[in-house]
């Protein structure tokens, strides 16, 4: 699993511009192994459903994964006939490997893939790919388990593709329902920061994106689809499944460890009503409040679980002392993860350190108890020590979640509380794109970049242009340069929240993209 991607959190979601400067909004990878007989009636059928039916630019990108046949030849053939399509040869095989060093140096702001196979009703491209456009979510997939759709395949597939969805629920919590469905699309921005967490190079590569996604609060869109079973796949189901299982362990084991840190996914949601400033609420103190309960009951019993045990070999200030320490630490690292969700080793001793202060303050509490219980009562029976324990336990606890929450966790309170703005913070860096595997060619891997508003090292952004440099496999490399003019840019700006006017109210302030209106909606060549 890797965990070396830049600092840096994503910016706050945005409509994209209309003004895209001749730069396709739609960047669509289909990943191919020996296809030299079904690549080019795909691509022609996909051209011209997105000629007809897509409002945008766009561009097809094929990525061919180490062929062996004749269709490295077809895809040069169909990139000199059709200017929208493009030619990636990669030698080495895996799709995750195919689709990671294509999105990577893509320029589109919207980048998707498909299987070769079309088996996907294509009508629910301009869906799954619009609330990415608008800015309401940061990834989209097609899903085959949906209520509403329609699929036709085989008993032994269906009852594969519903146990592995099952395994991932139990294992993984994951609650999208179809990670394995070959239609899905994500922006740019954020698969700059995403995909270098992403290790699996093979077919897993879809289940752990949205595994790491979703654990990081993004937002997942799900689109019904209308699928049918290609006969002729030459997808090795077992040994598929079992990459996938030893997918789900690494996965898993990395985030049990807390070894994975997804605080860097975390982005500020500028058109979230939760992002506003309200007078006299704190931000997220329900949300702490609920897990600090639930962590301080479990504590709780925990506790007096260990006092009963303890008791039977000492007298009530030792069994207290130990039982409290014990759980001090686990509550401790519960709360730390679980309620002010810190994750990965940084600053976990430091916390331990204070947590133990704060044990100090609560032995002292109920020590006090058992000392004023034994004063009044020479010999107090076991039922009313506990009664005391739990009265003092309890103010402990109101104690111990204010001493958390504005001395032992207020640093990762305050200094990761997303900005608001809709611009990144100054000296953020970005992550690099993945160098290119050798021996492979991309035409448009210098094209100019679209500007998505993610941070970047070293750049510095002006109303006309944006320069920097990047980091890829360890050199220098400058960012391309493109002029970029914006309708309403001025000599000066003020920054405003996503959303605010310059009044201070809050309205629509997405910039409106105007479709262009097509005569025809449909696909002719579908079978339906």
């Amino acid at each position: 699993m890797r965990t070396d991607s830049s600092p840096g959190t994503l910016p706050a979601r945005e409509h994209l511009p209309a003004d895209t400067a001749g730069t396709p909004v739609l960047d669509v990878v289909i990943p191919v192994y020996n296809e030299e007989k079904d690549l080019q009636p795909c691509v022609r059928r996909l051209h011209d459903h997105l000629t007809r039916t897509f409002p945008y630019s766009f561009r097809i990108t094929i990525a061919d994964n180490a062929s062996t046949d004749t269709t490295p030849v077809v895809a040069q053939r169909l990139e000199a006939r059709i200017p929208e399509v493009r030619n990636f040869r990669l030698e080495q095989k895996g799709r995750g490997r195919a689709l990671r060093t294509v999105w990577s140096a893509s320029d589109a702001p919207i980048l998707a893939y498909m299987d070769v196979d079309l088996s996907t009703d294509l009508n629910a491209l301009l869906p799954l790919v619009a609330p990415l456009i608008s800015g309401h979510s940061d990834l989209a997939i097609g899903s085959r388990l949906a209520r509403s759709s329609r699929v036709v395949r085989g008993p032994k597939r269906e009852f594969i593709s519903r146990a592995y969805n099952l395994i991932l629920r139990g294992s993984l919590q994951a609650r999208f329902s179809d990670a394995q469905c070959g239609f899905k699309a994500i922006r740019r921005d954020v698969a700059q920061i995403l995909l270098p967490l992403v290790e699996d190079t093979g077919w897993f590569f879809d289940t752990e994106m949205l595994v790491l996604a979703e654990r990081a609060g993004l937002r997942i869109h799900e689109v019904p689809v209308d699928w049918v079973d290609d006969p002729n796949s030459t997808v090795h189901i077992v040994k598929t499944a079992t990459d996938d299982l030893k997918g789900v362990w690494r996965v898993g084991r990395a985030l049990a460890t807390g070894s994975l840190s997804l605080d860097r996914l975390t982005r500020p949601f500028g058109d979230d009503p939760r992002d506003r400033d309200i007078m006299d609420v704190p931000k997220g103190l329900a949300r702490q409040l609920v897990g600090f309960c639930v962590v301080g009951g479990l504590s709780t019993l925990f506790y007096l679980l260990l006092y009963t045990v303890f008791r039977q070999f000492g007298g009530s200030q030792v069994a207290n002392a130990l039982a409290l320490l014990v759980s001090a630490v686990a509550n401790t690292a519960a709360n730390r993860r679980l309620t002010f969700g810190v994750r990965g080793p940084g600053g976990a001793v430091k916390h331990q350190a204070q947590g133990l202060v704060v044990f100090g303050i609560g032995l002292a509490l109920t020590s006090g108890s058992l000392f004023a219980l034994n004063t009044a009562t020479s010999s107090p029976a076991h039922s009313t020590e506990l009664a005391v324990l739990i009265a003092a336990n309890l103010a402990a606890t109101v104690l111990r979640f204010l001493l958390f929450r504005v001395w032992v966790f207020s640093d990762r309170r305050e200094g990761d509380e997303p900005t608001n703005g809709v611009t990144a913070a100054p000296g953020a860096s970005a992550p690099a794109p993945r160098a290119s595997a050798p021996g492979a060619s991309f035409p448009h891997a210098s094209a100019p970049t679209y500007p998505t508003g993610a941070p970047q090292t070293g750049t510095q952004q002006t109303g006309t242009q944006q320069t920097g440099t990047q980091q890829a496999g360890g050199a220098s490399v400058p960012l391309p340069q493109r002029h970029i003019v914006h309708p309403h840019d001025h000599d000066t700006t003020t920054q405003f929240r996503a959303g605010e006017a310059a009044d201070g109210t809050w309205r629509d302030a997405t910039r409106q993209m105007l479709p262009v209106r097509r005569p025809h909606d449909t696909d002719p060549g579908d079978a339906r």
